[in-house]
């Protein structure tokens, strides 16, 4: 279910991983949020059709991170919960595109 205020952001594969490519779409000004993100609810959906709802923090202390709920992958893969660094915010047409970093360990 799609939080009401979230923003839905289309994934390229089934999970994420360093260098995985999320679109996020429907931002009222995407050139404006790619060079000054601001802190949204995310609503991710994968490409075997799951998703789940996230969190984009442009500017922890290491720099922009993606936190992800919990799900599962329509192939029964358990995920947990996770955080992300991103590594590149840019506008792609009328979306904004996130490349993913690396995970932040715990």
């Amino acid at each position: 279910m799609t939080e009401p205020n979230a923003y839905l952001a289309l994934c390229s594969h089934t999970h994420l991983f360093p260098g995985a490519r999320c679109r996020l779409q429907g931002l009222p000004r995407p050139a404006a949020f790619a060079a000054a993100p601001e802190p949204i609810e995310v609503h991710l959906r994968f490409s075997d059709g799951t998703a789940t709802a996230a969190e984009l923090h442009p500017d922890p202390p290491t720099g922009p991170a993606l936190t992800v709920a919990a799900h599962t992958t329509a192939a029964g893969t358990p995920i947990d919960d996770s955080t992300w660094a991103v590594k590149g915010i840019a506008q792609k047409e009328d979306d904004v595109e996130l490349t993913i970093g690396t995970p932040n360990r715990a």
